[in-house]
């Protein structure tokens, strides 16, 4: 199943303190996750250039496991993701070829 998460991070004066804070565990925990198959893309959302959040589009194949996934996420764990919206999805064109229907 695929997802789509948007997560925005806090808006007090800490905030990027944190991001900065847990930043390489965060990378270090998605390249362990998209090693196993599981990050279809991701990336940050900025506001004028700075960091506000992170959008990813994931792909498990159980619901199980995406909510381990975001049990272990370091941006979850340590408070930098203050709003996480989450949708399923169906990606159907990746890197110019249809991959679903």
């Amino acid at each position: 199943m695929q997802y789509i998460i948007k997560a925005y991070d806090g808006r007090d004066e800490g905030a990027l303190e944190r991001r900065m804070a847990a930043r390489a565990e965060h990378l270090e925990n998605i390249k362990k996750v998209k090693e196993k198959g599981s990050v279809v893309c991701a990336g940050g959302i900025t506001e004028n250039g700075k960091p506000v959040g992170s959008f990813l589009i994931m792909d498990f194949a159980e619901k199980e496991l995406f909510d381990d996934y975001l049990a272990s996420e370091p941006y979850i764990k340590h408070g930098v993701w203050k709003d996480v919206q989450v949708e399923s999805c169906s990606v159907v064109i990746m890197n110019d070829e249809m991959v679903g229907k």
